[in-house]
């Protein structure tokens, strides 16, 4: 018998936990009517609320941010706040959130979930994502708040990292407005953008804009460019540049004509394909992905 062998003798039971394979889930809110919303409010809305409809007939209120970047809480006066900006996740955001919303289901007054589960095999709880607990259909009725007031109960005073964190969510609120379905002006500093999250596939997305660039109809009007898109969730989120000084409700009008014109475009990619002028405008769109920071 070698060395080796001698030395490894009969092979010991591991306490290591078996891997879990898990799947990566590009489009984590498909098939929820509030899909965009849902992205926004995730991605770049600082501070917003909105009633969540579960399906079983009652409700949880849906949070931007929470105290502490918590996965979930109960406030003191037994409101349930559900998180959507938390620093970690697994492979399926939507599976992540259902989670903490069962957890805040059966949690008490003053109960906080710190993270979110990420570690639970799908299997064991496969009925746990967002579709499986809401009502597909419903929309968000959002709620835009200019600070963080709404994580205490009215005439409640913040203390200790309750108030810490308070005071450094609220120093990092950029104005924001909200102006329609997934649209959201953002005033960053010297510059104002029109964020918008589309529900379409991104290759027809693509396709709609670069109809509506080749015929120059593309912009908001004087003081505002197309910045180009980036992907957020598997849905492509358009970006348009704005005159900083001009107020939220100034592009109202010319955001919903620029809604007309595109849901145009779109319908009349039923029976016109591109043409030349359009392809080519099509892929300088592709070329003007953006970060966002």
């Amino acid at each position: 018998m070698g060395k080796g062998a001698r030395k490894k003798g009969p092979k010991q039971a591991s306490d290591r936990k078996p891997k879990v394979r898990d799947v990566f889930v590009g489009q984590p809110f498909e098939g929820l009517a509030a899909e965009p919303e849902l992205i926004a409010l995730r991605e770049f809305v600082p501070s917003a609320t909105a009633k969540l409809t579960l399906a079983d007939g009652g409700d949880v209120t849906l949070g931007t941010v929470l105290p502490m970047a918590a996965a979930a809480f109960v406030r003191s006066d037994g409101e349930r706040y559900l998180g959507l900006q938390v620093q970690t996740r697994s492979s399926d955001i939507s599976r992540d959130l259902g989670r903490s919303l069962k957890w805040l289901l059966d949690a008490k007054e003053g109960d906080v979930l710190g993270v979110p589960d990420t570690t639970t095999p799908p299997a064991a709880d496969e009925h746990a994502r967002l579709q499986d607990l809401l009502t597909p259909g419903a929309e968000l009725d959002v709620t835009l708040h200019k600070d963080f007031a709404w994580w205490l109960p009215e005439d409640a005073d913040a203390t200790g990292d309750v108030a810490v964190s308070l005071e450094r969510a609220n120093a990092a609120i950029m104005p924001t407005e909200r102006l329609g379905h997934g649209a959201y002006w953002v005033l960053a500093g010297e510059k104002a953008h029109l964020r918008w999250v589309r529900p379409e596939p991104e290759n027809l997305l693509l396709q709609a804009l670069a109809r509506l660039s080749a015929a120059g109809e593309l912009g908001l009007g004087e003081g505002s460019r197309y910045a180009g898109s980036f992907r957020a969730h598997g849905l492509l989120v358009p970006v348009w540049d704005l005159d900083p000084e001009a107020h939220a409700r100034e592009w109202a009008e010319a955001k919903e004509a620029l809604g007309t014109r595109l849901e145009t475009s779109l319908k009349s990619l039923d029976t016109e394909p591109l043409n030349a002028a359009e392809r080519r405008a099509r892929d300088g769109l592709i070329g003007r992905q953006l970060t966002l920071r």
